[in-house]
């Protein structure tokens, strides 16, 4: 990238077409701080709907491509003035390892969606290709984002809360309590499918939300875990339901939940953590709180945009405190992080990390390793499984 004068970063999309469901959360997002232009994609796996989605998206027909492979191939062979600067790979699970390490090879920056691939070889891969090529990697873990959540881990960070004892996470969600795959839900097919979601239904589609909350927040590890994973409405063929026991680094205990047969249940990830001197608790379905009971005084609830916060906090929160702010602008914030790496990439300096705070490739290898190790734990008639 040219990066004087400033201009806005060109990226193009895998995935995310007519009937995708995040993709369009992604361009919303990224769109959110007027930083980048969508100017390319291969946004289907069918070669007729992928340029038809891209005509709705108003892209030129030269850069409006039938597959990922033409997309690529075209991006490599054009001036670099003209190239993107980062592709956003929204697509179903499957594909994500393929596209991302072709693009990676050839000198891409990235953001991938998550879980980021189907195994730890993969991950492992992915992880080697980026470290080889000095490119930036970013995985849309996007609660990450939340200026609550960031937050309570520079709270933790600071030592507020003293020696961490015990987490416990939750991602409990309903729309899974009927085989919708059955009746032709687009989502809900490819997620409840091994093929293209993996070895892991509801452990890696909303589990893996929860181990990386667990771990942004409180910098603890997964060291053992106990795991029960369960396919709950008959028929289905990954688990829909999941209780882990989880003993994490520095001796905290943890347990995480991740359901998706909670009939009526929307969105509820939660986060509780507690120390020996206090414990705070988030809820993604009421984002601008975070509840705070120090072990010295009174319960307390901080609220989003407020001028106490941890500068982290600060940062994220888009508009003054008591406007609603939520799940886009998260999504927004992880992005705006990425933005801001592939600046300072394009300069040679290194980046802010207050300005480049969002997910790496890393995290999203340790989350496939949690999957892998969560269901091999569900499998074995041992107690605990070592990381």
């Amino acid at each position: 990238m040219n990066a004087t004068p400033p201009r806005k970063l060109r990226y193009a999309m895998v995935g995310g077409g007519r009937d995708a469901f995040i993709g369009a959360v992604h361009r919303h997002a990224i769109a959110l701080d007027g930083q980048c232009e969508l100017v390319a994609g291969a946004l289907s796996s069918s070669a007729q709907k992928a340029r038809a989605s891209g005509r709705d998206l108003f892209l030129a027909d030269d850069r409006n491509h039938g597959d990922w492979q033409a997309l690529l191939a075209d991006e490599i062979k054009r001036p670099a003035h003209e190239r993107i600067d980062f592709v956003s790979i929204v697509t179903p699970n499957h594909v994500h390892f393929p596209v991302a390490q072709a693009f990676v090879d050839a000198g891409f920056h990235v953001v991938c969606d998550k879980p980021l691939v189907h195994t730890c070889a993969q991950a492992d891969a992915l992880v080697a290709a980026v470290a080889r090529q000095g490119t930036v990697f970013g995985v849309t873990y996007n609660y990450t984002g939340y200026p609550m959540v960031r937050q309570a881990r520079a709270m933790v960070r600071a030592g507020e809360l003293g020696e961490i004892r015990k987490v416990v996470v939750e991602y409990n969600q309903g729309w899974l309590a009927t085989a919708l795959e059955g009746g032709g839900n687009k989502q809900a097919g490819w997620r409840t499918d091994p093929a293209r979601s993996g070895a892991a239904g509801a452990i890696g589609d909303i589990g893996s939300h929860a181990e990386n909350l667990l771990a942004t927040v409180t910098g603890l590890q997964v060291e053992h875990l106990c795991a029960d994973l369960g396919a709950l409405v008959p028929g289905r063929a990954l688990d829909d339901d999941g209780s882990l026991l989880l003993r994490l680094s520095h001796g905290a205990r943890g347990v995480l939940v991740a359901s998706q047969i909670n009939t009526g249940v929307e969105n509820d990830l939660r986060l509780r953590v507690s120390g020996t001197l206090g414990s705070i608790e988030w809820r993604q379905e009421q984002p601008s709180r975070l509840k705070h009971w120090p072990a010295d005084g009174p319960q307390r609830v901080l609220t989003r945009g407020s001028p106490w916060l941890h500068p982290a906090a600060q940062r994220a929160s888009r508009l003054p405190a008591g406007h609603p702010e939520g799940f886009i602008e998260a999504f927004a914030n992880v992005y705006a992080g990425v933005v801001a790496d592939i600046r300072a990439h394009a300069q040679g300096i290194p980046a802010d990390p207050c300005q480049a705070d969002y997910p790496r490739v890393e995290d999203g290898a340790r989350g496939v390793r949690f999957i892998a190790r969560t269901v091999a734990s569900a499998a074995s008639g041992d107690k605990w499984t070592a990381w």
